[in-house]
């Protein structure tokens, strides 16, 4: 199941999909795609914080899959290191 779980890839996107990351199940960033609409010079610090919600929520989501899939075997039981 660690073997599958590291081999899934997932999208995840922020600021209304103007930011898309794909990440794998080893929280590996595969891909950062962003839409030109959001890239304004004068206001990079809001490409900066869309781009960092995305890349956090993705994080996010391979913990919580990984964690959801091993509770499945382990029964609910804390297997710290596991992950």
């Amino acid at each position: 199941l660690q073997a599958d779980l590291e081999s899934r890839e997932y999208d995840v996107s922020a600021g209304g999909g103007m930011v898309t990351v794909k990440i794998n199940g080893k929280r590996e960033i595969l891909h950062i795609d962003i839409q030109p609409d959001i890239v304004d010079p004068d206001d990079i610090e809001t490409l900066s914080d869309v781009i960092t919600a995305a890349v956090n929520e993705a994080i996010k989501k391979v913990d919580t899959t990984s964690e959801s899939e091993m509770s499945k075997i382990t029964g609910g039981i804390n297997m710290p290191g596991m992950f």
